[in-house]
């Protein structure tokens, strides 16, 4: 806060190329318009970044600013991006949406999981709200555990 009732105005830092002056215009407006905290963009086309764009704050109380290397958990976003990218590979013929998990990943076939196909999975169907055992903080972090993990998940 800088005085009574009133919040410092978002910061955003960055580049773009020219060619993509709307998108660092959007990204802007976010916070001057619609109450973006904080958040960070990078656009890549044709395997060249065009647009690399940060702003905001990196707590909900402002006056830490957002800087290009600030870190996130980003939890359930990665969902969609998981689902353009199997939609992709699907459409590409290198996933089979009906194929069993297993044939992908060996492991996941485990306790009981050897005919989940790969529809089921990502739509929600294959009995695995959760994990059932408790594992030690930091768990989520630890790639080959969560990996182990999920694999040995009863449905």
């Amino acid at each position: 806060m800088t005085g009574e009732g009133t919040v410092r105005a978002a910061r955003t830092g960055g580049w773009c190329d020219a060619r993509f002056t709307a998108v660092r215009d959007a990204f802007a407006a976010n916070f001057a318009e619609r109450g973006e905290t904080g958040a960070a963009a990078c656009l890549s086309v044709d395997g060249r970044v065009v647009a690399d764009l940060w702003g905001g704050w990196a707590a909900c109380e402002p006056g830490r600013p957002w800087q290009r290397d600030t870190l996130v958990n980003v939890f359930s976003v990665g969902k969609g991006l998981i689902a353009a990218c199997v939609a992709r590979l699907i459409g590409q013929g290198r996933l089979d949406a009906d194929a069993p998990v297993a044939r992908y990943w060996p492991e996941f076939g485990a306790a009981g999981k050897a005919a989940v196909t790969l529809r089921q999975l990502l739509s929600h169907q294959a009995g695995l709200p959760a994990l059932r055992a408790p594992l030690p903080d930091g768990s989520v972090l630890d790639w080959p555990l969560m990996v182990s993990a999920l694999a040995a998940e009863p449905p």
